[in-house]
């Protein structure tokens, strides 16, 4: 084929050539395609000028294949048999739930919530193919290939992504019963600077925990950091031992809040709901693949409410 032709070009003519060599005629042809006969004779000449062929014999009597003609038909043919064999997969994976997905969870957020909900919905999907990641950086979507992730804080106001809210986490601060008979519960916020406080990183920057303001506004406070542990369930566990405070959520402590084995303290103070929210790349339409996680994922944050406050 001819390199002195714009890429864009290359299929022009093609679906009308077919016609016509199926049909027999050009007015066959333009009929089928919704075209005038004079649009598709000029196409298939384009055609056979960007080509340097000719491919159909013309008379008045009839319209007959060259062999240059016979030949390119079955390369047009088997092609366009090809795009319609790929049109047709493409349709069925907008419509059936089939193939790899990549979500990424914060840790354990998603261990002990969203990781349930994709278990079932692999069960009732078995065409999915799960690739599951947990962390709690920041991860940049599109860049690292990711379909869906949850987060856990303002989702920011990037345009190549849609954001669903999930639920609302609620933050308190709690320790051990012992550590607090130990030590004291803090009345105030100065007084953490006396105090064991573990942090869920392990970031050297300055840590800070929202507390309520006495305008009833939720500010970040800084407090000073003993422990730093970039797990929230090793915080929790560090926390349950009475090696010192920490500001956890309340969907991760609330067991052990009704058993005692860990009391709030700052109650009324502190606090502050960070959201949670579902995303993943814009596009024009959303994969069944991705769409059955969705609609799952925001169901069962409906029926099961993670953001429970405390009574």
């Amino acid at each position: 084929m001819s390199t002195d032709f714009p890429t864009s070009l290359q299929f022009d003519g093609i679906a009308e050539f077919v016609a016509v060599a199926r049909l027999g005629t050009f007015t066959a042809a333009a009929d089928e395609l919704g075209l005038t006969k004079s649009a598709v004779g000029r196409a298939v000449s384009r055609l056979e000028a960007r080509l340097g062929a000719r491919l159909l014999h013309r008379t008045t009597r009839r319209l007959t294949l060259t062999s240059h003609g016979e030949a390119w038909l079955e390369h047009c043919a088997a092609a366009l048999d090809e795009l319609q064999r790929g049109e047709a997969i493409l349709k069925l994976a907008q419509n059936r739930p089939a193939g790899p997905v990549r979500i990424d969870l914060p840790t354990a957020f998603g261990r002990l919530y969203v990781m349930p909900v994709l278990l079932d919905v692999a069960a009732r999907c078995p065409a999915l193919q799960l690739n599951v990641s947990f962390t709690d950086r920041l991860v940049d979507l599109i860049d690292e290939g990711i379909d869906l992730a949850v987060r856990i804080g303002e989702p920011g106001d990037s345009t190549d992504l849609v954001a669903r809210r999930l639920g609302v986490q609620q933050l308190v601060i709690c320790g051990s019963p012992a550590y607090v008979a130990a030590h004291g519960a803090p009345q105030h916020a100065a007084d953490l600077a006396h105090h064991d406080c573990i942090a869920a990183s392990n970031s050297p920057h300055r840590v800070a925990w929202l507390l309520k303001q006495r305008d009833g506004s939720i500010a970040p406070h800084v407090v000073p950091i003993k422990h730093r542990v970039c797990d929230f369930e090793m915080v929790l566990a560090a926390v349950k031992s009475g090696h010192g405070l920490a500001q956890l959520p309340l969907w991760m402590v609330q067991d052990d809040l009704s058993s005692g084995n860990l009391v709030t303290v700052f109650d009324g103070m502190s606090g502050g709901e960070v959201p949670i929210n579902l995303l993943w790349p814009r596009t024009l339409a959303l994969p069944a693949k991705i769409r059955v996680i969705v609609d799952a994922l925001l169901d069962s944050m409906r029926q099961f409410p993670v953001t429970a406050r405390m009574q």
